[in-house]
């Protein structure tokens, strides 16, 4: 068994599949690997898988699979019984709260996301070391308010000198 594991991608479900395609290859760069495509409940092997993961409750979904340039997997998934709505910032709850992208061009990325539907969570971007290093973070959100983090610098360089 090896020591670490790599990261291989993360599911998002949404309530528009299309427009979070669309968001997710505009406003962050990734790139589609597989179109939306509908995926029913039967005996082929994604259906028995899916009963595995859903249960014997569902009936069909829609899902489309993206990229990062670092080969980084999005799954974006719509389930007939999704709806669009208002969530509160609840950072506390158990679970995922955020996912983060890298660019070096934050106040960039933020006007992409802003013009595609998200929107920027903080006020504004912070520094982690001020008049030191260059290293800068902010959080956003995508159209249906699934959070999303950028770092300006790798994840190693940023926390590797204490960033706290």
């Amino acid at each position: 068994m090896s020591a670490t594991v790599s990261f291989s991608h993360i599911g998002i479900t949404v309530p528009d599949l299309e427009k979070a395609v669309d968001f997710y290859t505009k406003a962050l760069g990734l790139y589609l690997i597989m179109e939306p495509t509908e995926i029913e409940r039967d005996d082929s092997a994604i259906g028995v898988m899916c009963d595995d993961v859903f249960g014997d409750k569902w009936t069909k979904f829609r899902i489309a699979h993206m990229s990062t340039n670092d080969r980084i997997g999005i799954e974006l998934f719509e389930f007939p019984n999704t709806e669009p709505e208002e969530k509160p910032f609840e950072y506390w709850r158990p679970g995922l709260f955020h996912f983060c992208v890298q660019d070096q061009d934050l106040e960039g990325r933020i006007k992409l996301i802003e013009q595609h539907g998200g929107r920027q969570v903080m006020e504004k971007v912070r520094h982690y070391y001020p008049g030191e290093k260059p290293y800068r973070m902010v959080y956003c959100a995508d159209p249906f308010g699934n959070i999303v983090e950028l770092y300006s610098h790798s994840y190693e360089l940023t926390y590797s000198a204490g960033a706290y």
